[in-house]
């Protein structure tokens, strides 16, 4: 069968590219062509064009690129209508994906599939609308994803999440090499760790890491290594200048253990004795990886931040985390809230010896639970090929 995806981002790519290995376990004749990037193409099939193209964020750098994204919705819909995939699977980004739905749906037979619901359940609801009109079957990673759905009469598949399932083959690739949980190079570390991942973007590391290393530097005075959670797209420069910023005013002392690291966030996590986090899929990651943390999340002018946290997010909280257990299992600094005092205070909960580490520690366990065994990607593309075969 002939598969078109299309994804936006880093994560999607990744989320992508193990559905396309799976659905070549179930259909070895797959055919796929897709708008992904550099891990689908490793998979196989004819990339069209990279996610790196289209993956605008924010409403002004949107705005700025609006000919070129229009430019590859074009190209994206002409693509699509002039293959005839068998199924046209889009990969969360919604901004993009449900126009390109809303236009296949009016203009073709295709079938179109979801693989990761659009955070709808957020921020953005009246989306539904449109998922209902155009989405012919929905896949989602998030359990309580499964109640939301239902409440608008809209039946969807819990495949379980994907993260999962990526934990669990790193822990089984760092078996096979002989390494323990808590080694790097094969050699472990001897002093605790804490875990700064400050986010992706160029603004959530400006705004948040400041404050983290504020938080930090007690405990690189003390001994422990403070390793920083590098972004792929943000050079060492602008890390190195926050830190060293913070060195010039006498926050971090000369002889403090800061390291930047990239592309290992699960092997710092394995090493941590606890973790700051911002929101996002990192805040999982940290707990599947059973390191206590504190996710904080600041932005400039915080004061519009919270109101318009307010007026748009339908939901109690920004972390996975809490959002799954649906409960506050681990803290939650957002806008103002987020300051080196609070910082600091929740971290001494969470390190060996505080009072919060042993609940969250079992708050783990429960969430754990509730996503399910490993198997997101294969349970996704059984389904997926039985539902194509059916029709």
């Amino acid at each position: 069968m002939k598969y078109f995806l299309i994804v936006g981002e880093a994560s999607g790519d990744l989320h992508a590219s193990n559905l396309m290995r799976a659905l070549r376990q179930n259909d070895a004749s797959a055919e796929f062509r897709y708008f992904g990037g550099d891990k689908m193409q490793a998979v196989g099939g004819t990339l069209l064009s990279h996610y790196k193209d289209i993956a605008y964020m924010g409403f002004l750098n949107v705005f700025v690129h609006l000919p070129a994204i229009f430019k590859a919705m074009r190209r994206c819909r002409e693509a699509i209508v002039e293959w005839q995939p068998d199924v046209l699977i889009l990969v969360d980004y919604p901004g993009f994906n449900l126009k390109i739905a809303k236009y296949i749906k009016r203009h073709t037979r295709i079938p179109i599939y979801y693989y990761i619901s659009p955070k709808i359940w957020a921020w953005k609801e009246w989306r539904i609308k449109a998922i209902k009109r155009d989405v012919d079957e929905m896949f989602s990673i998030l359990p309580f994803e499964v109640p939301f759905y239902r409440r608008h009469d809209y039946p969807i598949h819990y495949v379980g999440n994907p993260t999962v399932d990526e934990i669990a083959e790193w822990r089984r690739a760092r078996s096979k090499n002989g390494r323990s949980a808590g080694e790097k190079d094969g050699r472990r570390e001897s002093s605790p760790t804490i875990a700064l991942l400050p986010g992706s973007r160029r603004k959530e590391i400006t705004d948040n890491l400041p404050i983290m290393l504020e938080a930090a530097v007690p405990y690189a005075k003390k001994g422990y290594r403070i390793v920083i959670a590098g972004a792929p797209s943000i050079s060492d420069e602008l890390y190195e200048k926050i830190i060293g910023k913070r060195s010039r005013e006498s926050v971090v002392s000369e002889d403090a253990q800061f390291t930047i690291c990239r592309d290992q966030s699960f092997s710092i996590l394995a090493q941590s004795e606890a973790a700051l986090v911002t929101s996002g899929t990192a805040t999982l990651e940290t707990a599947l990886m059973r390191v206590p943390q504190v996710v904080c999340y600041y932005l400039g002018a915080s004061w519009v931040f919270v109101i318009l946290r307010k007026l748009l997010l339908k939901v109690k909280y920004i972390s996975l985390v809490n959002l799954i257990v649906d409960r506050e299992l681990v803290p939650e600094l957002v806008g103002s809230e987020m300051n080196v005092a609070a910082l600091s205070e929740h971290l001494a909960a969470i390190v060996r010896g505080g009072a919060g580490r042993d609940r969250q520690l079992q708050g783990y366990e429960e969430m754990t639970h509730l996503l399910g065994e490993p198997g997101a990607p294969a349970r996704a593309a059984h389904i997926i090929y039985s539902l194509l075969q059916a029709k």
